[in-house]
């Protein structure tokens, strides 16, 4: 497996900015519609990015939307876990 390119990362990284994009304004949308209404755009994502880097990015995402939950809303623990 070679690197990509300047040009390729440069696709990726546009792709994956257009998804998590519509993944944003349609935030409200329950996540079966929210996966519909940005297919397209999740298609694009995996076309342009290898399937690490989607991986990873998606990954990210998820972390970052756990971060920005928890400092919002601050962290309980469980009940169950004393």
């Amino acid at each position: 497996m070679s690197f990509p390119t300047r040009e390729e990362r440069s696709k990726c990284w546009a792709a994956r900015d257009k998804y998590w994009e519509c993944l944003d304004k349609n935030s409200s949308a329950d996540k079966d519609e929210k996966t519909n209404v940005c297919v397209e755009f999740r298609k694009l994502y995996e076309q342009s990015c290898t399937a690490q880097w989607v991986k990873h990015f998606d990954r990210k995402r998820n972390y970052l939307m756990f971060k920005e939950k928890i400092e919002k809303d601050g962290y309980e623990p469980l009940d169950s876990l004393k």
